[in-house]
């Protein structure tokens, strides 16, 4: 098992995980992705205070965004099936325009530290650019992940800390 050492270099298992706050977040370098199935063009700003990607009605006090481009695919994959809409969604290049801290609904949660390199801020995040050529999952592969949150949804345990 690895653990986030938040530097340039890709996780080893001696680096002991440094939690990312708005207070120190500035060592964190992108780029940096945003999965959504909404169409934004480059220059847009995503703010908080919007609905959510991942429970309907629910207005966010966050802007999420990561690292990783597998973690913003999930996201956007799962956006557009969440909310029934056709197609695979988009993945945004974003740069914050101010301090951040982990995203508490994963880091910490299955595995130590935020492997996912998963993020969250109150402040706006600005559109820099799209990518166009990512992989999204198999169906099956999507299909399990979307019965294992209506499990927890089921059970009252689809808490998402915001």
């Amino acid at each position: 098992m690895t653990t986030q050492n938040h530097s340039d270099e890709r996780p080893t298992a001696a680096a002991p995980y440094v939690p990312v706050t708005f207070d120190s977040c500035e060592h964190i370098k992108g780029p940096f992705y945003h999965g959504t199935r909404f169409a934004f063009e480059i220059g847009d700003h995503l703010v908080a205070g919007r609905g959510s990607n991942f429970q309907e009605g629910r207005i966010s006090n966050n802007v999420y965004f990561a690292a990783l481009v597998e973690t913003a695919v999930w996201g956007a994959e799962l956006s557009c099936a969440l909310s029934g809409t056709e197609g695979r969604g988009h993945i945004y290049i974003v740069e914050p325009t101010g301090p951040f801290e982990d995203d508490p609904n994963v880091t910490n949660k299955k595995f130590p530290g935020n492997i996912t390199q998963s993020y969250r801020t109150r402040q706006p995040l600005q559109i820099v650019g799209e990518l166009h050529s990512w992989q999204g999952h198999a169906p099956e592969v999507l299909g399990r992940m979307l019965d294992n949150l209506a499990r927890l949804r089921e059970q009252g345990l689809d808490v998402i800390e915001d």
